[in-house]
């Protein structure tokens, strides 16, 4: 009996060790920031910055040599930045934890046609990944599907909850298309041409696609009492109260999924990945459509591209007047989140303004989801998300978070990793 109470207490403690760390309370007690460099999150920088909340909301933005009374916990931050929470698009942290285990994979759905899939339910608030993006200041994140041609429904979550339903920001703000390509590549690996040549199923593909959302819209008209739950969770694309965000490469592709999109009446579009988007940045301007980049860490998409285009495309296509964000497809993209500011230092290595480079991953990512009202900026009545850096957020050198907050709680910056990383930081100054 004594053995098999030590094996309990054993495994009990190895879970404490391993788990996420508990949630944080609600916030009691005001808090003043006063003395660091605030980035804004809206292009705009306050030097020697005074920010208070309370309750989960900002009651003060401004500068700290204001006269006015500082309220509750003063923290003092000389020589230190402040910035919002940064913000994940098209990401799919919660969604796998390992992916050589099937059992935590819940990614993507069997189907072809998946609106009604709703990435928020499979969502993991305790997933080890969401934790470790905390400490480099990534506080929320878009959760999206994948696989087939639509697949789901996407939401917004914060980074600090017990369940799916604490972590809710915005329940399924969007539901995702991905597009066919006009040009298609031969399998190396079974010994066909790799040389990329016009995809002859293109024409098809698109067309199953449009009679796909030309039926939905037809079956929503027509109020049928016989469920059809695909077609039923589309309706938000037609009434304006869902983005559709399309997944897309190529002038002509863009153009052609801008075009059918409108002709079917889906109206609120965002392009995601997006490479071509800066031939087509008239059109993109003309009906108000942002485009959430690829991570730029990777290969020009022809031999014709500049060697840098993947790191100047954010600065071309804004200096075009196109809202754009910065996303997280692409391999190991759970992993990669948590470098998501120092992708979007990359852009401001390459020409983008850095505070224009903030806005990227906090004021411009908010305005693509919808959720600019309460978050994305250190602005007055708004969450108060947001971390203080010992030096630029945007550089690895100098981006190391001393405290953070989410809706006001004080949250804990500690993972599995950092746990390791004390571990074995001191292993050979034992020696």
């Amino acid at each position: 009996m004594k053995n098999i109470l030590k094996i309990v207490l054993f495994f009990a403690f190895v879970g404490n060790i391993i788990a996420q760390q508990t949630p944080a309370s609600k916030q009691t007690t005001a808090i003043s920031i006063e003395g660091a460099t605030a980035h804004l999150g809206n292009g705009q920088v306050i030097e020697n910055s005074l920010i208070m909340f309370e309750n989960g909301k900002i009651t003060f933005v401004g500068s700290a040599m204001m006269k006015i009374a500082r309220m509750g916990t003063i923290i003092k931050a000389e020589g230190k930045h402040i910035y919002p929470g940064f913000i994940a698009l098209d990401a799919t942290l919660g969604l796998v934890e390992i992916d050589a285990v099937k059992a935590s994979d819940d990614e993507s759905e069997i189907g072809i046609m998946n609106p009604h899939v709703r990435s928020l339910i499979a969502y993991n608030a305790e997933s080890k990944l969401v934790e470790s993006m905390r400490p480099n200041g990534v506080l929320m994140a878009q959760i999206v599907p994948k696989g087939g041609t639509i697949s789901g429904t996407s939401s917004i979550v914060q980074m600090d909850a017990w369940n799916w339903e604490d972590a809710t920001v915005k329940t399924d703000d969007a539901i995702h298309l991905n597009w066919p390509g006009s040009f298609t590549s031969g399998r190396w690996w079974l010994g066909e041409d790799p040389a990329l040549k016009p995809n002859p199923e293109y024409p098809k593909n698109v067309a199953k696609i449009n009679s796909f959302f030309t039926d939905a819209k037809q079956y929503l008209a027509s109020k049928s009492d016989k469920k059809h739950l695909p077609f039923a969770a589309t309706k938000g694309l037609f009434d304006g109260s869902q983005k559709l965000y399309i997944h897309v490469n190529g002038e002509k592709e863009i153009t052609d999924a801008i075009t059918i999109s409108k002709e079917l009446g889906i109206n609120n579009l965002v392009i995601v990945r997006g490479e071509g988007a800066e031939k087509v940045t008239d059109m993109l301007v003309k009906h108000n459509i942002p485009v959430i980049l690829n991570r730029p860490h990777r290969n020009p998409n022809s031999e014709d591209d500049a060697y840098d285009d993947t790191y100047t495309i954010a600065k071309t296509l804004q200096d075009k007047g196109v809202l754009v964000g910065l996303g997280m497809e692409g391999q190991m993209d759970r992993m990669n989140t948590r470098n998501l500011p120092f992708y979007a230092g990359t852009f401001a290595a390459f020409g983008l303004e850095k505070e224009k480079a903030v806005q990227l991953i906090t004021g411009d990512a908010a305005k693509i989801l919808g959720i600019d009202a309460f978050a994305g900026t250190l602005e007055v009545g708004k969450d108060a998300t947001l971390f203080i850096s010992e030096g630029d957020a945007l550089d690895m050198r100098t981006n190391i978070i001393s405290e953070a907050f989410i809706q006001g709680r004080k949250i804990s910056l500690e993972s599995h990793q950092t746990t390791l990383w004390k571990r074995y930081s001191g292993k050979y100054k034992s020696k």
